[in-house]
């Protein structure tokens, strides 16, 4: 009888110490099923999060790709060829004399020939000057393309398209015929350019109309 107890008790402590088992396997499940699904929502945070940021990094590098990209620089070349192209050919009359210039003019059948050598020389000067810093360039191309349509009719244009004609080598060095209208049409192209497309960077235009607003 007393071995029966015993036995009997030995069985319902072990039947306890089984459940007990039972409850901590359950219990453990389910605490490493919800600390499975807490690491699952992180790392869908932490993805997303690192999502937004890079795009955010991506769109910030494409707005600076966008802001100082080549194609806004393309005005700067145009300028200064021009620029210095107009204000070395008005300092060229100009070292020469006005007079000389004129006297040009006056063969040519100009009126006024002094008046006018000196405000072509003025709009070579001033204009390429203006150009060159990018200042009033819409306002200074009218004259400035007028002196380049005046010259073309009235000398270049019997000459031929080409600016460069060459006729011959010699000792003495190569020998050009008189150029034609090809430069000229290449002036008025690059400041039309200019007019259309804006003065570009770095120039006073640009300043200005930061300062109107």
């Amino acid at each position: 009888m007393k071995s029966r107890l015993i036995h009997l008790a030995l069985g319902v402590r072990g039947q306890n110490l089984v459940k007990q088992k039972s409850i901590t396997c359950m219990t453990l499940a389910r605490t490493l099923g919800r600390t499975y699904l807490f690491l699952q929502k992180s790392a869908e945070l932490i993805d997303s999060e690192t999502e937004r940021i890079l795009g955010n990094i991506m769109k910030t590098v494409r707005e600076s790709f966008s802001r100082f990209s080549i194609a806004r620089w393309a005005p700067i070349p145009l300028r200064l060829i021009v620029g210095y192209g107009f204000m070395q050919h008005g300092f060229a009359k100009l070292s020469k004399g006005p007079d000389a210039f004129a006297g040009i003019l006056q063969a040519m059948g100009v009126p006024s020939a002094h008046l006018m050598a000196w405000l072509t020389i003025l709009i070579e000067l001033l204009g390429g000057l203006a150009v060159l810093v990018g200042a009033f360039v819409a306002i200074v191309s009218v004259p400035m393309v007028v002196v380049l349509l005046v010259a073309m009719f009235r000398v270049h244009l019997p000459n031929g398209f080409s600016s460069i004609k060459l006729l011959a080598v010699t000792p003495a060095g190569a020998t050009f015929g008189p150029p034609g209208y090809e430069v000229n049409l290449l002036y008025i192209a690059c400041l039309a350019a200019l007019v259309m497309g804006g003065s570009g960077p770095l120039a006073l235009d640009g300043l200005i109309r930061k300062a109107e607003r």
